[in-house]
This record gives structure tokens, sequence and C-alpha cells, in this order.
């Protein structure tokens, strides 16, 4: 029995089944959802010593909906403090409840009308324990003693340092400003193009532009004593820029390493369409922490070495054949910062594709065996605990099996359609459909049913939404074959082929088929369902 909670904030009121706070972060509640998020002007100066972070945000805004006297909802999580230093509204007062600044205002907004405010902030963020998997801000040395700080935030959101709308279904349209001011011996990296630099106060300071959309987890400053160097590749678009910052003791292994990218983007753009951001370049820098997707600025700490962490995840030897965060996290350009959930709990579009992407690259940068070796290979990660659907509404993430069961849930949709050609094409159209955007588990799903032409409604139910694998139970007596489904949807439609030719349609109920010969029949193993013989 769930128990409801009757929650009373800022005169509002109304019932859930969540804490307070999980529902202020996770919904877009009435203090979100009448503006929408134009810009983020900040800047950020870390201290690695007091272990603290300070600096300010101009937030501009565009008001959705006529709104009388609204209150605003700014997070910003505790301990770090604020101050509201500019704003071109009337605020009426602003106050801090637990992770989040409700600032009142005393007038009537307009639909259509652009208003914006200045947030001073600093203090001491979360730190991080387990990078980039608990989350929150890194304070490291690197191998020769310089500071090397970092932030990974997309569980525990960017509020942990900076006052912001934490929400993931509104990302600033036109990008971002970011000012990093480090000591005089250190750079510091953001998102997107160096658009200026200098000294002031005998500190250092870097500008970097983000010209596109950006999910608010992709804003990361990095400082460290990087060094630079740059490419360019030839894609669909165009030239890419692709620029490197690397501690300057591993410059050599970098410059080796980091010529997987250029097959890797190759790949990419063959399956999914065009690199999303080539005004704003593609960039690998150098972490002190094992990786993540931020947007034109991929944080790489995997060591130079191929592989996760120097080992296999498919345990078939085939993942030792190319750096894992490289292939990894460049695939979230495409899922994640491109395409991006509305609601965490539907971040399987982000982790599904992205960890089919590993598949998709092998087929390019080495054969289509070893590509279907590896992505058969990784499914003995999967657990099948939870649904990897989570809860909407109250920041929920679904089952870690949206990684592997969910890159075998796309290989399977992929076996069932049989058309590699429509595959692909299904794929870069939703590169189109939804460049840029926030999308629904839902839209994704409707997409790809209209696309492939395919009920796939049950298909996604099974694999999404419960955690119960299919189970093909069959028998053969000469060329008799004896099947059907246990464990299954109701409406499940999942054909599969057989001895390379013949396709069975299995449902709940009992078939027969006869078969060509009375040899053993041989099932195609790229499908994710499990088989028992009686």
């Amino acid at each position: 029995m769930k128990k409801f909670i009757f929650v009373f904030i800022s005169g509002i009121s109304f019932a859930q089944t969540f804490s307070k706070t999980d529902t202020l972060k996770g919904s877009d509640t009435q203090f979100r959802n009448f503006w929408d998020v134009k810009k983020y002007e900040l800047t950020v100066e870390p201290d690695f010593d007091k272990k603290t972070v300070a600096g300010t945000n101009r937030i501009t805004f565009e008001i959705t909906k006529d709104t009388d006297k609204p209150v605003l909802q700014i997070d910003l999580q505790q301990p770090m403090q604020y101050l509201i230093t500019d704003s071109d509204e009337k605020l009426c007062t602003s106050k801090r409840e637990g992770d989040f600044i409700f600032i009142h205002t005393n007038k009537i907004y307009k639909k259509g009308e652009y208003h914006s405010l200045t947030i001073k902030y600093w203090g001491n963020p979360t730190i991080a324990k387990h990078a980039p998997w608990d989350g929150g801000w890194v304070f490291d040395k690197d191998e020769k003693g310089n500071p090397f700080m970092g932030v990974a935030q997309e569980g525990i959101g960017t509020s942990v340092w900076l006052p912001l709308k934490d929400i993931w279904n509104d990302e600033p349209d036109n990008g971002i400003t970011m000012k990093i001011i480090t000591p005089k011996n250190l750079i510091g990296v953001g998102n997107g193009r160096l658009i200026s630099q200098g000294t002031e106060k005998d500190k250092n300071f870097f500008v970097w532009e983000v010209k596109n959309p950006i999910n608010a987890y992709s804003i990361s400053p990095t400082i460290g004593n990087f060094v630079n160097f740059k490419d360019q590749f030839n894609g669909e678009k165009g030239n890419l820029d692709l620029d490197y910052w690397v501690l300057e003791h591993n410059l050599d292994k970098a410059k080796k390493q980091f010529s997987q990218v250029k097959p890797m983007l190759a790949a990419m753009e063959y399956w999914f369409g065009p690199y999303p951001f080539y005004e704003d370049s593609y960039k690998l820098v150098e972490a002190p922490y094992l990786g993540m997707e931020h947007q034109s600025n991929i944080a790489y700490g995997n060591g130079y070495a191929n592989g996760y962490k120097g080992r296999d995840l498919s345990g078939t030897g085939v993942g030792m054949n190319w750096d894992f965060i490289i292939v990894h996290e460049s695939g979230h350009e495409w899922f994640a910062n491109n395409i991006t959930a509305k609601d965490p709990a539907d971040m399987w579009i982000h982790e599904s594709f992205t960890c089919y992407s590993e598949t998709l690259f092998t087929e390019k940068f080495m054969d289509k065996t070893s590509s279907e070796t590896y992505v058969q290979g990784i499914r003995r990660n999967i657990q099948n605990d939870i649904p990897i659907i989570g809860k909407y509404g109250v920041r929920n993430e679904g089952s870690g099996d949206m990684y592997y069961k969910g890159a075998n849930l796309l290989h399977t949709i992929r076996h069932i359609l049989n058309d590699d050609a429509k595959f692909r094409e299904v794929l870069r159209g939703m590169g189109k459909e939804f460049y840029h955007q926030t999308v629904s588990s839902k839209q994704v799903e409707n997409y790809m049913i209209e696309k492939t032409g395919l009920d796939l409604s049950g298909i996604f139910d099974q694999y999404l939404r419960t955690t119960k694998i299919p189970v093909l139970e069959y028998s053969q007596n000469g060329n008799q074959l004896k099947y059907r489904f246990k464990n299954i949807v109701p409406h499940l439609k999942l054909p599969i082929r057989i001895n390379k030719v013949q396709t069975i349609t299995p449902s709940s109920e009992w078939k027969v088929l006869k078969l060509q010969n009375d040899s053993p029949v041989v099932f195609d193993p790229n499908y994710y369902i499990e088989y028992k013989k009686f």
C-alpha cells in the first residue's frame, strides 16, 4: 500500500506518492510550467584547497502563458548559498525551501515576454564519492601533483552547484556561455568553443560558448594542467572541428588513442546521421573520473587503453578492440544530447540506443559477426530486477538494464524487421524527427512503429515495462516442430526466423510447423529470448 503525503509549498497544496523534494525535482510544476529557459550566461570559479565553487548565473527566459503573480522555482542544492543580484522582475520575496529557491513576483506575466535574473552562488558543493555514478564535484590531483577538478551530475542534477531550472524537459534554446576562472597555472575547459581567454586579478579566465540547446547536466567545467591539440573530420555536414584537451604528461598517449575518433564518427554518422553539433565542435577532455557524455565536451578518463578500464564488458574479447569511453560517450551526442528524454524515467532513450551504438560501431569498424558476438555477450550483464522505465515526475530512473537489455531490445527489433537498410533509415530519421528536442518514450515508440510498419507495442511493453523475458518452449518430432511462448505480455508479436529460411509466429497457444527436413531446428541467437526444449 502506497503512502500518500499531503504537501504544502509556498501556498500551493497537492497530494503525491513521493516526497516533496522528489516531486519538485522531477515534475513540471506550476512553478516551472509558465516559463521557458532561453539562455544561461554563467561564471564558475572552483577553489581546490577550500573545495568550494562560486560564480554567477544570468538566466534569460520567455513566458509561455499568461500568469498572474506567479512563483518561479530555481533549483540549488544545499549547502550552496545564493543571492539574487540583478533582475528585471519586481520581486516580492525570495525564499529558500530545502534545495529550492521560490521567487514570488507581484506582476502579471504575458505570453511572449522575455525576462532575466542574475543569481550569485557560492559554497561547498556535494563531493562525489565515486564519480560519475554518485555525482558531484571531484577535487583530485593528477600524477604530477597538479589540481585536477571537474563535475559529473547526470543523476544528482546540475543544481548540485549551479542555480538553474534543473529539469530535463527545458533546455536553454539559445545555448550557454560559461566563463571559467582558474589559478594562473591551470586551464578551464567547458562546452562548445573557446571564444576568449585572458588574465585578470592574477587569475586565468576562459570563456566557452554553446550555440545549440544543451541539457543541463551536460554543463560541465573541467580544470587541469591541460595541453590542447586539434584535428578535423570530413563528415556529412562538412569539416567538423575536433578539439582535444589532455593532461600535459599524457599528450603522446592521447594522440595515439584518440586516432579512434574519426572511424568512430564515421560509423556513428553512417547509422545515426550527421553529428548534431557541428557549430559547437567535437571535444574530448581528460577528466578526473571515468567519463561522461557532456555535450561537445566529452569527459574522458579511461586511461588511454582499449576496453572498459582495460576489460571487455561483453566477455567475448570483441570489446578490447576499441576504447569503450570514446565510443559509448560519443554515441550519447546523438542519443541523450541531440535527442533527450523529457523525464529520467525514460532514460532508456539515452542508454539503450547508445549501448547499441557500440554494436553498430563494431559492425562498421570490424565486421557483422563480431558485432553480433558483442551484443549477445553483453546479455550476461542483464539483471531483470525492475522494469527499464521508471516512475514519472519524481526524477526516478528505471533499471540499469536500460543499457544491455535495451541494446538487445533494439537488436531484436532489427532482426524482426530483417531489413538493415530500413533499420538504418529509421535510426537516421529519428535524428531528423527529434533534432535538438526533448521527447518521451511514447514518442520514440510510436515513431519506430510507424516507420518500421511493425506492431512493436507488445515488444516495447514486454522489454521496457516488465522484467519478463519471453521463453520459447518447443519440441521436435522428425520434421514437425511444436512450439509456444511463455512468460509474455498478451499482445506480444515477435516472429522468429528458424533454420535461416523459415519464420514462426509464436503465441501463448501451441502451434505446429512442418519443417523442410528432420534436421535439428536451428534458432537465430540474435533475438533476446530464452529457449526451452522439452
